[in-house]
C-alpha cells in the first residue's frame, strides 16, 4: 500500500485562483482592494524570508500590501503605535505581525492591540475564543488551511477520531475545535496528545486521521499509524544535511518514507500544509475587505 499525495501547492492554487476572481469582483462592485499591513521586527532570516513570501503572495493575487520592516531595537510602545494607525487606515483591512518577537515586547499585548476586523492571523482571544463557540470569525490560519486539505481531499472527519498531536495555540487547540464544530469540516471525535502523553503511540493507532504538530522530526513513526488513516504533517524541522548548498533541509514531524506504505493519504514536507497557512492568510483578508467579520 501506498498513500495517496495531498497536494498543498495544487490546493493552495485553486485556493488563489478564487481568491483572484472574488478581489476583481470587489474592486468592481464596491471600488475596494484588500490591504495587508505585514509587520516585521528585526532581521530574523526565516522570518523575513515568511514574510517575503506573503508579500509576494499579496501581488500575485491583487492584494495591497504595505511592507512594514522594524529594526530589532524598536520598542514595545512604538510597535503598539504603528498598530494604532493601521487599525484607523481604511487602506488596510488586515494586520499581520510577524512572531516570534523580540524578548523586550510582550507577544500577546501586541496580538490584543490588533482590531478585532483586523486580525487575519486569528490570534487573537477574542478570535480563538469565537472559533471555539462556532461563531464567524477569522480562522487561524494553518487550521483553516488543515480543514482545507481535508475537504478539497475528500476526507470525511463526519464521525471520525480526529488524534491531534500537539497542543499549541497556533495549531493544535484550535484545529482540534475546528474539528468538532458543527461544520463541514467538522463534526469529529477528537483526541488531544503532547509530549507528557503516556503511551503515545496507543493513541496515535486509534486515529482515522492523525495530525502531527509536535515540532519534532521522527514524533510519528510507522508503527504508530493506523493501515488506512490519513496523516497531516504540520511539523517544519531543519535538519543538517551536508550535501545541501543551504546545509540542511526541511523535515516533518512524520516518518513519511515509512508512514506513506500504511497511510491512505499524506501530506508531504514540504508542499503539504506550509503553502496552505500563507493562502488562508490571503483569504481571511479578503474577507476582511468585505467586512463579513466584526
Amino acid at each position: 500500500m501506498s498513500a495517496t499525495i495531498i497536494n498543498g501547492k495544487e490546493i493552495s492554487a485553486q485556493i488563489r485562483q478564487e481568491l483572484r476572481q472574488q478581489i476583481q469582483e470587489l474592486h468592481h462592485a464596491r471600488g475596494i482592494t484588500p490591504g495587508l499591513a505585514v509587520i516585521l521586527v528585526g532581521e530574523d532570516p526565516a522570518s523575513q524570508s515568511y514574510v517575503t513570501a506573503k508579500e509576494r503572495a499579496c501581488q500575485e493575487t491583487g492584494i495591497y500590501s504595505d511592507d512594514n520592516r522594524l529594526p530589532a531595537t524598536t520598542t514595545q510602545q512604538e510597535l503598539l503605535q504603528l498598530i494604532q494607525q493601521k487599525n484607523q487606515d481604511p487602506r488596510i483591512h488586515g494586520i499581520l505581525v510577524q512572531l516570534p518577537l523580540p524578548r523586550h515586547i510582550d507577544e500577546q499585548a501586541v496580538i490584543a492591540a490588533i482590531a478585532p476586523e483586523k486580525d487575519v492571523d486569528g490570534f487573537s482571544p477574542i478570535s480563538l475564543g469565537r472559533l471555539m463557540l462556532g461563531q464567524p470569525t477569522f480562522l487561524s490560519c494553518t487550521p483553516h488551511g488543515i480543514i482545507q486539505l481535508l475537504l478539497r481531499s475528500h476526507v470525511n472527519t463526519d464521525g471520525a477520531h480526529v488524534v491531534v498531536v500537539g497542543r499549541s495555540n497556533i495549531v493544535g487547540k484550535p484545529v482540534a475545535n475546528l474539528l468538532f464544530q458543527k461544520a463541514a469540516g467538522g463534526n469529529a471525535t477528537v483526541t488531544i496528545c503532547h509530549r507528557h502523553t503516556r503511551d503515545l503511540a496507543h493513541f496515535t493507532r486509534q486515529a482515522d486521521i492523525l495530525i502531527a504538530a509536535a515540532g519534532a522530526p521522527h514524533t510519528i513513526t510507522k508503527e504508530m499509524v493506523k493501515p488506512g488513516a490519513v496523516v497531516i504533517d504540520v511539523g517544519v524541522n531543519r535538519v543538517s544535511a551536508p550535501d545541501s548548498p543551504r546545509g540542511y533541509r526541511l523535515q516533518g514531524d512524520v516518518d513519511f518514507a515509512e508512514v506513506s506504505q500504511v497511510a491512505s493519504q499524506i501530506t508531504p514536507v514540504p508542499g503539504g500544509v506550509g503553502p496552505m497557512t500563507i493562502t488562508m492568510l490571503l483569504y481571511n483578508t479578503v474577507l476582511a475587505a468585505k467586512g463579513e467579520i466584526r
